[in-house]
């Protein structure tokens, strides 16, 4: 028998039609499913304790070695309200950003999104635990995954960052990728592509199966079937490769200012 392929899986509202096809009895007794956030997913498949991960894209150039799979992603093509800037100022005052601990593709998509969109330079601190009750005056912060449907409304600007990267590029956008770190059997693949179809053609009943936790079921609902996209097409696929060279321009810059001049 061979060994189960090991996966670490989102743990939001928005993965759960994929889980749902996971845990088909068919797909279920080949795989040793964990889930977990998303910067957890991503450490796991960096250190190879898992094969698969449902993961941020903005780890990928963080691999020695990737592989996509899937026609499956976690997408949007204009606002997703589950990724937003909050702040109780214009975006013109910001002067700190308080980043999200749970994923490093919102984080990179807001400095992008700075950079070369707004026209600001925050100051970008890392949050812990709690941090939302930090987001105040001139201080913004960076919500993702459930905690956003459930707090955003609670700001009095809220900026949407895949539509906003929508605005920038006339693009979608894609936050998470099935991805391996190593060269996965095509019949598996075959299999995992047929359970994410499998989740995603059955939004009612993923919901009836596994609830919508503190958010409204009708909220819930729209939120899968009319902001996530979770097809993985021809323009997110240059979508991802657009903004994996945006980070890599970051990532530069970051290097070469704490390079010690010679």
């Amino acid at each position: 028998m061979y060994p189960k392929i090991r996966l670490s899986v989102v743990s939001y509202l928005n993965s759960k039609p994929f889980i749902y096809g996971l845990e088909q009895a068919w797909m279920k007794d080949q795989i040793e499913l964990e889930m977990d956030i998303p910067s957890v997913c991503a450490s796991k498949l960096i250190s190879g304790k898992v094969d698969i991960g449902l993961v941020p894209v903005a780890i990928l150039p963080e691999l020695k070695e990737y592989h996509l799979l899937t026609d499956y992603c976690i997408g949007a093509n204009g606002n997703v309200n589950s990724v937003v800037l909050v702040s109780q100022v214009p975006m013109t005052e910001i002067e700190k950003v308080v980043m999200d601990y749970q994923s490093r593709t919102s984080v990179m998509l807001a400095r992008v999104l700075a950079e070369h969109f707004w026209k600001i330079s925050p100051d970008w601190i890392q949050g812990k635990d709690g941090y939302e009750e930090t987001i105040s005056k001139t201080t913004a912060g960076i919500i993702i995954g459930d905690r956003a449907l459930i707090l955003k409304d609670q700001f009095k600007y809220v900026y949407d960052l895949s539509g906003e990267w929508k605005k920038f590029t006339g693009l979608p956008f894609v936050f998470a990728c099935w991805v391996s770190n190593k060269p996965i059997s095509k019949e598996f693949t075959a299999d995992l592509n047929k359970a994410a179809h499998s989740g995603i053609s059955n939004i009612p009943e993923v919901l009836e199966m596994y609830g919508s936790g503190s958010i409204d079921p009708e909220v819930a609902e729209r939120y899968l079937t009319e902001n996530i996209d979770y097809h993985f097409d021809a323009d997110k696929k240059i979508a991802l490769q657009l903004f994996l060279r945006y980070i890599g321009e970051i990532k530069t810059l970051e290097k070469s200012e704490t390079t010690p001049s010679t």
